[in-house]
């Protein structure tokens, strides 16, 4: 759509001259100016609201949809206010003159290139973007025109076109008595500074306004009242069904029906019901079954709002019968080549039907060097790279079969998450044979099919580079990642992933300077490396049946081990997983972890870090020190994980993440021999987690999400302290949970929130050398039970920028809190309290930007803090110190959502 008044020239003249008297004049001369009226031609009229009333049982967001024209948006941002910004720099114009002089430019520098192909074909297709940037200003406006919108101009044809919609949709719901009215009212009705204005205007009058009576009716309010009336009901009628074998495969199937007797009429649910009879028959055999057979006979004419609802199946033609088809062999090419793969899922219906006419035409499918016959799956190939056995596990068709869309469809889902093939298809060749009358009758004729596999191998090894920038506590961190993914490394289709990584990123120290002016953030260096194998199959000591295949089971074994070098400390810690892993469904999937060891060496400790984690210790209880001691994790773990959304998150969906862990349960049997011979601590414990998503899709590009997670974790025993001798509950504090950053309260420094209501101190000396009580936002602050969420709402603001105002609010708390010898908690306010918890939860919100390249999300949050109960009970409302050193903006730069 091109701009309203495209052929009109808007120029800027600059205001001078003005003194502060003027201030007020000159207010209301802007406030004219940003009239949307400005905008509009003669006898057009703004669209400012519309509304639907009178709907009490039918979908009103459905109907709201249906509306042809809608308001311009304002929240969050004012789209038309936008738009009006734009055009006072818009100047078609001068736009047309310089497409003019593109095209000229761009003529001449062709005719100078004479014969020159390259030299042409540089200055095409330059001038092809050149035009087409220039075009696109005509066309929809300069940027900041496109990032708004342009008036809806209100189209009378268009309102009567969304009612006899609305209309129809209501028949299709069982409304056939529905009426849709569509009134709109042209009358503008002023606000109250407005009014007050008009009143002044009235005692002083001037010359009158030719457009002032015109603008009273120039923004229009469109009402749709809908009068449903009763809706029918359907009356379910006995199937017509002339095939005696169809018929008893829908009487079987008959109880997942989708239509119930004396419920309203819904074609969307008839529908529906077609495609599940459909899938219901090609199930049970019937290969050349299709949707055209299916048709529903609705008659209102016996009983008032009441729709008799018979389903007819017919047969392909006078005396034929449909056909039950099984299989007589299943073939599967394991080295087919990407364009046979394709032309195989696309062939002409000729060739594929297996008609006289049409088996010359089959191109052969040549000799093979290699054919292995596994549980009677014949596998060809120029070289059987694959273990057959494997694959012929992951097939869900066999000969003897009768053919059924739903094996068809798994096959190829196995076959795809294997990660072996590049494009494999199912298809399916008839064996010429007469029809039968009827699929029951005395002499059936069973058609047969021949299926063919065809899988085209990816490439065997793959490798990725990805370099980046971290943004941790305002420093900027170069990273590179390397991994190289071999596929089928030993003959069972395994995965093979190697990878390393070596970056830089900012950290707050935990260490202050000689004075408060020390800067709290540094660099680490952080150096890693993994491997992972994976199995497509459960590594078990007895062999598993067909029907655990149905959920793509997997065994997976990860080594990895992670190098942090700080001022303060080296650390090392390596991790040893064997998972096994299954899907329920295609959103729902479930890790099962035998096995799970952490093995945590210090290699060195600064000694002044070394202090201040005692003097953590001894005055708040912090098990921040047993971090960075020598331990060894064993545990065992449990994760269902419900995702039905993608990695864009574009989805109506939801989350579900549960997660369960249990460590050190034999630690009785080896931990004081151990502690003595390594110096190695081990902890038992208990921890679990859940994780809560919800995507509302609200309208094509606008979403609402939110999020509620929570976890709790707790020592199951007592452990002597090698320290002290005395016993007390001990966790790992890499078990413990965390408050704050990017993907939590991101007004918070990461893992610098909590615990609830406790302020944490540190000593610092002032410009005398004096020491003094400040606030510590260095420390991490640990906690044994989580309770967050947040809620986020997402916008696009232009092309592949979108944006997000958010709000996050949470805490952690302590369950087992230290005492001193007085019977006080050595951190006050952190241990959780029912009576309490809700007073301590913190509260912070902000803005976003998304830049959205579909690969890859790049994120920027700036958030502050609205309520925080750490600080001091004056201090509390942050948001009255907004800005200060107190609460500063913080800001987060990450890759993809925060949740």
């Amino acid at each position: 759509m091109k701009p309203l008044l495209a052929n009109y020239t808007s120029k800027l003249r600059p205001l001078g001259g003005l003194g502060w008297r003027m201030a007020p004049v000159l207010g209301l001369t802007l406030l004219a100016a940003c009239s949307p009226f400005g905008l509009l031609r003669p006898n057009q009229r703004l669209l400012s609201r519309v509304e639907i009333k009178g709907v009490e049982q039918a979908d009103k967001e459905r109907l709201t949809a249906l509306a042809q024209q809608k308001p311009n948006t304002s929240f969050p941002l004012p789209k038309l206010a936008i738009y009006q910004l734009g055009y006072r720099f818009y100047d078609s114009a001068r736009i047309n003159n310089k497409l003019r002089d593109i095209q000229a430019t761009y003529l001449a520098s062709m005719k100078a290139a004479g014969t020159d192909s390259a030299r042409l074909g540089k200055l095409l297709a330059q001038r092809e973007r050149r035009i087409n940037r220039k075009q696109l200003a005509l066309d929809k406006g300069n940027a900041i025109m496109r990032l708004g919108e342009a008036p809806v101009v209100y189209d009378s044809a268009l309102t009567r076109r969304s009612a006899e919609q609305m209309t129809t949709y209501l028949h299709a719901q069982g409304f056939f008595r529905a009426r849709v009215a569509a009134t709109d009212t042209a009358r503008y009705r002023r606000g109250p500074v407005l009014r007050a204005l008009g009143a002044v205007g009235a005692v002083f009058p001037g010359k009158p306004d030719s457009l002032d009576a015109a603008k009273k009716y120039r923004r229009v309010t469109v009402t749709y009242n809908i009068a449903e009336n009763q809706p029918f009901l359907t009356q379910l009628q006995p199937a017509s069904i002339p095939d005696s074998g169809v018929a008893a495969v829908v009487r079987q199937g008959s109880g997942a029906s989708l239509l119930k007797d004396k419920e309203r009429y819904n074609e969307a649910l008839i529908g529906q019901e077609r495609t599940r009879l459909e899938t219901l028959l090609k199930n049970a055999g019937y290969f050349d079954f299709r949707q055209q057979y299916i048709t529903f006979e609705a008659d209102t004419s016996y009983d008032k709002f009441r729709v008799r609802l018979r389903t007819l199946i017919a047969n392909p033609g006078p005396g034929q019968g449909h056909r039950v088809y099984s299989l007589r062999r299943v073939r599967f090419v394991t080295d087919a080549g990407v364009g046979r793969t394709l032309r195989s899922a696309t062939g002409d219906t000729l060739r594929r039907a297996g008609t006289p006419g049409g088996q010359p035409a089959r191109p052969s499918l040549g000799v093979r060097a290699d054919t292995v016959v596994t549980d009677s799956v014949s596998f060809a190939a120029y070289e059987q790279k694959y273990s057959t056995s494997l694959l012929a596990r992951k097939v869900m068709v066999r000969p003897g079969q009768r053919y059924s869309l739903a094996r068809t469809l798994q096959t190829q889902r196995q076959l795809a998450d294997l990660d072996m093939f590049r494009f494999n298809t199912v298809n399916y060749r008839k064996v010429p044979d007469p029809p039968a009358a009827d699929s029951t009758g005395l002499h059936p004729s069973t058609g047969e099919l021949v299926a063919v596999i065809n899988a085209s191998p990816a490439p065997k090894f793959g490798e990725t580079v990805e370099g980046g920038v971290t943004y941790v506590a305002y420093l900027p961190g170069p990273f590179i990642n390397l991994r190289l993914k071999t596929r089928n490394p030993f003959g069972g289709a395994e995965v093979l992933e190697l990878g390393v990584r070596a970056g830089f990123e900012g950290q707050l120290t935990r260490i202050a300077g000689g004075n408060s002016e020390a800067t709290p953030a540094v660099y680490t260096t952080q150096l890693g490396a993994t491997a992972s194998l994976v199995l497509p199959q459960f590594l078990i000591p007895f062999r598993p049946n067909r029907f655990l295949t149905r959920y793509n089971p997997k065994t997976r074994f990860s080594l990895s081990e992670t190098f942090v070098d700080r001022p303060e400390y080296t650390r090392s810690n390596f991790e040893f997983t064997y998972d096994y892993i299954w899907q329920r469904s295609a959103y729902h999937q479930y890790v099962f972890s035998p096995v799970v060891i952490n093995l945590v060496n210090t290699i060195r400790v600064d000694s002044v870090f070394r202090k201040l984690l005692d003097s953590l210790q001894t005055t708040q209880g912090s098990s921040l020190f047993r971090s960075f001691s020598k331990q060894i994790v064993p545990s065992i773990s449990f994760t269902s994980l419900y995702n039905s959304n993608d990695f864009n998150e574009t989805r109506d969906a939801r989350y579900l993440r549960l997660f369960a862990e249990l460590g050190g349960l034999t630690r009785g049997l080896y931990r004081e021999a151990l502690f003595d011979k390594t110096d190695l601590s081990v902890y038992n414990f208990a921890r679990f987690s859940a994780d809560y998503r919800r995507y509302h899709h609200l309208t094509p590009n606008t979403y609402f999400v939110w999020r509620l997670n929570g976890g709790v974790v707790h020592a199951l025993t007592r452990t002597p302290d090698p320290t002290t001798g005395a016993t007390q509950f001990i966790i790992p504090y890499d078990r413990s949970f965390f408050a704050g950053g990017s993907t939590s309260l991101r007004a918070w420094s990461p893992r610098r929130l909590g615990p609830g209501g406790y302020t944490p101190l540190r000593t610092e000396r002032d410009s005398n050398g004096q020491p003094q009580l400040t606030r510590d936002y260095l420390s991490e602050q640990p906690g044994e039970l989580l309770l967050e969420g947040s809620a986020e709402y997402r916008f696009p603001i232009y092309s592949f920028i979108k944006g997000a105002v958010f709000t996050d609010f949470g805490n952690v708390w302590g369950l087992q809190e230290g005492k001193d010898k007085d019977g006080n908690y050595l951190r006050p306010g952190a241990q959780f309290q029912l009576n309490k918890f809700y007073q301590q939860i913190a509260v912070g919100s902000g803005f976003g930007v998304r830049f959205d390249f579909t690969f890859l999300i790049l994120r920027l949050d700036v958030a502050t803090k609205i309520y925080d109960p750490t600080a001091p009970s004056a201090q509390r409302w942050a948001l009255r110190n907004f800005d200060t050193s107190a609460n500063p903006l913080a800001f987060n730069l990450g890759i993809g959502y925060p949740f």
